[in-house]
Protein backbone atom coordinates (compact mmCIF):
# COMPACT_ATOMS: atom_id res chain seq x y z
CA UNK A 1 0.00 0.00 0.00
CA UNK A 2 2.97 2.51 0.95
CA UNK A 3 4.32 1.77 -2.55
CA UNK A 4 1.41 2.46 -4.47
CA UNK A 5 0.63 5.95 -1.75
CA UNK A 6 4.87 6.75 -3.00
CA UNK A 7 4.04 5.74 -7.26
CA UNK A 8 1.36 8.25 -7.45
CA UNK A 9 2.83 10.70 -5.15
CA UNK A 10 5.85 10.37 -8.31
CA UNK A 11 2.68 10.32 -11.04
CA UNK A 12 1.53 12.98 -9.57
CA UNK A 13 4.98 15.54 -8.86
CA UNK A 14 6.18 14.66 -13.13
CA UNK A 15 2.61 15.47 -14.15
CA UNK A 16 2.87 11.96 -15.75
CA UNK A 17 -0.60 11.53 -14.63
CA UNK A 18 -1.73 14.08 -17.30
CA UNK A 19 -0.17 11.26 -19.62
CA UNK A 20 -1.72 8.37 -18.37
CA UNK A 21 -4.95 10.02 -18.08
CA UNK A 22 -4.14 11.64 -21.90
CA UNK A 23 -3.50 7.75 -23.02
CA UNK A 24 -7.23 6.61 -21.11
CA UNK A 25 -9.03 9.67 -22.72
CA UNK A 26 -7.68 8.88 -26.41
CA UNK A 27 -7.95 4.89 -25.69
CA UNK A 28 -11.53 5.19 -24.51
CA UNK A 29 -12.64 7.62 -28.01
CA UNK A 30 -10.24 5.64 -30.41
CA UNK A 31 -12.64 2.41 -28.97
CA UNK A 32 -15.64 4.71 -30.09
CA UNK A 33 -13.74 6.02 -33.32
CA UNK A 34 -13.33 1.98 -34.13
CA UNK A 35 -17.11 0.54 -32.79
CA UNK A 36 -18.41 4.11 -35.88
CA UNK A 37 -16.10 2.90 -38.58
CA UNK A 38 -15.38 -0.79 -38.11
CA UNK A 39 -18.17 -3.66 -39.83
CA UNK A 40 -17.21 -6.54 -37.58
CA UNK A 41 -17.18 -4.74 -34.11
CA UNK A 42 -20.84 -3.92 -33.17
CA UNK A 43 -20.19 -3.29 -29.79
CA UNK A 44 -18.68 -1.17 -27.62
CA UNK A 45 -16.83 -3.28 -24.81
CA UNK A 46 -15.86 -5.53 -28.35
CA UNK A 47 -14.64 -2.11 -29.51
CA UNK A 48 -12.68 -1.27 -25.90
CA UNK A 49 -11.31 -5.37 -26.42
CA UNK A 50 -10.12 -4.78 -29.74
CA UNK A 51 -8.01 -1.51 -28.80
CA UNK A 52 -7.10 -3.46 -26.07
CA UNK A 53 -5.77 -6.12 -27.83
CA UNK A 54 -4.09 -3.48 -29.89
CA UNK A 55 -2.36 -1.46 -27.02
CA UNK A 56 -1.07 -4.63 -25.76
CA UNK A 57 0.32 -5.91 -28.52
CA UNK A 58 -0.89 -9.26 -28.06
CA UNK A 59 -3.25 -9.02 -31.27
CA UNK A 60 -5.55 -11.98 -30.39
CA UNK A 61 -6.79 -11.68 -34.25
CA UNK A 62 -10.53 -12.54 -32.78
CA UNK A 63 -11.74 -8.89 -34.02
CA UNK A 64 -9.81 -7.44 -36.69
CA UNK A 65 -9.63 -3.78 -38.57
CA UNK A 66 -10.54 -3.59 -42.07
CA UNK A 67 -10.94 -0.07 -43.03
CA UNK A 68 -8.29 2.39 -43.30
CA UNK A 69 -9.72 4.71 -40.19
CA UNK A 70 -9.42 1.62 -37.95
CA UNK A 71 -6.47 0.84 -39.22
CA UNK A 72 -4.54 4.45 -38.92
CA UNK A 73 -6.09 4.31 -35.59
CA UNK A 74 -4.69 1.23 -34.58
CA UNK A 75 -1.00 2.11 -35.77
CA UNK A 76 -2.11 5.62 -33.68
CA UNK A 77 -3.00 3.83 -30.51
CA UNK A 78 0.29 1.33 -31.08
CA UNK A 79 2.87 4.18 -30.92
CA UNK A 80 0.83 5.92 -28.19
CA UNK A 81 0.89 3.10 -25.94
CA UNK A 82 5.11 2.61 -26.46
CA UNK A 83 5.40 6.43 -26.09
CA UNK A 84 3.41 6.50 -22.48
CA UNK A 85 4.39 2.96 -20.99
CA UNK A 86 9.07 4.33 -22.43
CA UNK A 87 7.49 8.26 -20.70
CA UNK A 88 5.94 6.83 -17.68
CA UNK A 89 8.73 4.38 -17.29
CA UNK A 90 11.58 6.85 -17.48
CA UNK A 91 10.06 9.38 -15.07
CA UNK A 92 9.58 6.68 -12.62
CA UNK A 93 13.24 5.48 -12.82
CA UNK A 94 14.60 8.71 -12.88
CA UNK A 95 12.33 9.91 -9.58
CA UNK A 96 13.82 6.70 -7.84
CA UNK A 97 17.73 7.42 -8.70
CA UNK A 98 17.17 10.97 -7.46
CA UNK A 99 16.21 9.82 -4.38
CA UNK A 100 18.67 7.44 -3.58
CA UNK A 101 20.66 9.94 -4.82
CA UNK A 102 19.62 12.18 -2.00
CA UNK A 103 19.90 9.40 0.57
CA UNK A 104 23.55 8.88 -0.10
CA UNK A 105 24.50 11.97 -0.02
CA UNK A 106 22.35 12.90 3.04
CA UNK A 107 23.99 9.55 4.73
CA UNK A 108 27.53 10.79 3.75
CA UNK A 109 27.03 13.76 5.03
CA UNK A 110 25.86 12.82 8.26
CA UNK A 111 28.99 10.22 8.30
CA UNK A 112 31.86 12.78 7.62
CA UNK A 113 30.19 15.35 10.09
CA UNK A 114 30.35 12.50 12.96
CA UNK A 115 34.15 12.02 11.79
CA UNK A 116 34.52 15.58 12.07
CA UNK A 117 33.62 15.15 15.85
CA UNK A 118 35.15 11.95 16.99
CA UNK A 119 36.08 12.81 20.50
CA UNK A 120 31.88 14.01 21.18
CA UNK A 121 31.11 10.17 19.97
CA UNK A 122 30.15 7.49 22.23
CA UNK A 123 31.39 4.06 22.04
CA UNK A 124 28.50 2.49 20.57
CA UNK A 125 28.41 5.59 17.91
CA UNK A 126 32.41 4.93 17.16
CA UNK A 127 31.54 1.07 16.88
CA UNK A 128 28.33 2.53 14.60
CA UNK A 129 30.91 4.24 12.40
CA UNK A 130 33.05 1.89 11.84
CA UNK A 131 31.04 -0.93 10.69
CA UNK A 132 29.62 1.74 8.04
CA UNK A 133 33.33 2.14 6.88
CA UNK A 134 33.84 -1.43 6.65
CA UNK A 135 30.86 -2.26 4.59
CA UNK A 136 31.66 0.58 1.98
CA UNK A 137 35.40 -0.97 1.67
Amino acid sequence: MKRLKILKEVLKRTHADRIILGFVIFFLLDALVILLVEPGITTYWDAIWYCYSVFSTVGFGDLTSVSIIGRILSIILTIYTILVVALVTGVIVAFYNDIVAMKYKASKAELLDKLEHLEDLSKEELAEISERIRKIS
